[in-house]
């Protein structure tokens, strides 16, 4: 097949990893692939050269795709896209994310792309934003729901709260996870404490990490306000923050003001390589994430046998399931927050065991090779 694939930005996160993967899978299984991007910058990082590392892939950035909500930018990326995929012709157009999703479903529906495809990672439209901007992407989705032929959801909780909001039609879903290489965690590795000792921590110190950009939502001010008081007391509790965004500064501002610059880790972005080893090396993650597709640091450290605490949120409890794998936190009880962090520093046997359980759930759910031949099997239905 010639398949195609768009997405807004190639930052360091969870959905584009999910789309690299997957073009990574499907070149190697002989298919002609192309990956088409806006431009990357950012804090955050970028996932450009993972893509033209692994060669078969053409990478094609299409320079008016921009995240933000641009008039005449956007009319300009509809056209660009358009071409390009009466250009290329694809059998196949598989889009992410919400402008890319937009943008690109109504480009290849108009260039008479046989067969398209979208994904949802995470809804665009959440309590958390105004009225008007969710009306907005709510009647945009519906509209791009329209144009596809099926919608992949990352969790059966994307799934849900779409059509709860009148984006698409129940048959249009498909719940695929999102792939990584699971193998790369579930090994045993030798080299905690020298990841430890790098980021300055004994084999003391309770580690509680976060992997996640320091982005609006993503629970870093909701660990300050759950720990700041326990982390000025106890020299042995320790956080590392691992990742960057646009809020980083004001984060960093308010570490300072609580005086917590000594109990704080930052270890900024880091190679997506050494995140195995990274989960290996805390005894906690902790996502308290306001809103999620499914993240992909919760499977990761569960497949780590690193326990896990999160917020209740999205499709974060189709993998911790409370008193099960994880420990679920509503969103807001720092209270809550605070005692299940300080339950499993205190019972560090329960939780491993949790985290064993979550292990093996994880283990097969989230195997990229089945990811790769699962979108396989969807493409060829809709061909057929």
């Amino acid at each position: 097949m010639r398949i195609m694939h768009i997405s807004t930005r190639l930052i360091v996160g969870g959905s584009q990893e999910n789309t690299i993967l997957s073009c990574m899978g499907q070149s190697d299984a002989g298919h002609e692939v192309s990956l088409v991007y806006g431009p990357i910058h950012g804090p955050e990082g970028s996932m450009l050269q993972d893509v033209e590392g692994h060669g078969g892939i053409e990478s094609i950035e299409s320079p008016n795709m921009v995240r933000q909500i641009a008039p005449i930018r956007d009319l300009k990326c509809f056209h660009d896209l358009t071409r390009l995929i009466e250009k290329i012709k694809p059998d196949v157009v598989h889009t992410h994310s919400s402008k890319a999703g937009i943008l690109g479903r109504h480009a290849a529906r108009k260039a008479g792309t046989q067969a398209i495809v979208h994904t949802i990672h995470g809804l665009p439209f959440h309590p958390y934003q105004s009225r008007l901007k969710n009306r907005i992407y709510r009647d945009l989705e519906a509209r791009a729901a329209k144009r596809c032929d099926a919608i992949v959801c990352v969790a059966d909780a994307m799934r849900d709260q779409a059509l709860a909001h009148g984006v698409g039609r129940p048959d249009q879903y498909i719940t695929i996870r999102s792939g990584m290489n699971t193998g790369s965690f579930l090994d045993e590795r030798s080299d905690r404490d020298e990841w430890r000792s790098r980021f300055g921590f004994s084999s003391s110190d309770y580690v509680v990490g976060t992997v996640a950009r320091l982005a609006e939502l993503k629970g870093h001010d909701d660990l300050l306000d759950a720990l700041a008081d326990d982390l000025r007391a106890d020299d042995g509790l320790k956080l590392l923050w691992v990742g960057d965004g646009f809020h980083g500064e004001r984060i960093r501002t308010r570490i300072r003001a609580l005086g917590l610059q000594d109990s704080i880790v930052e270890a900024g972005r880091c190679d997506p390589q050494d995140i195995p080893a990274i989960m290996h090396s805390i005894d906690l993650l902790a996502h308290p994430s306001w809103r999620e597709g499914l993240p992909r640091t919760v499977p990761q450290a569960l497949l780590s046998g690193t326990p896990v605490v999160a917020h209740d949120v999205d499709g974060t409890r189709e993998v911790v399931i409370e008193g099960r794998t994880g420990r679920l936190v509503s969103p807001g009880d720092h209270d809550r927050l605070r005692k299940a962090i300080l339950d499993a520093r205190r019972n560090p046997m329960m939780e491993k065991e949790l985290a064993e359980n979550g292990r093996r759930l994880c283990a097969e759910m989230f195997s990229q090779e089945k990811m790769v031949e699962e979108l396989q099997k969807l493409y060829e239905s809709l061909l057929d």
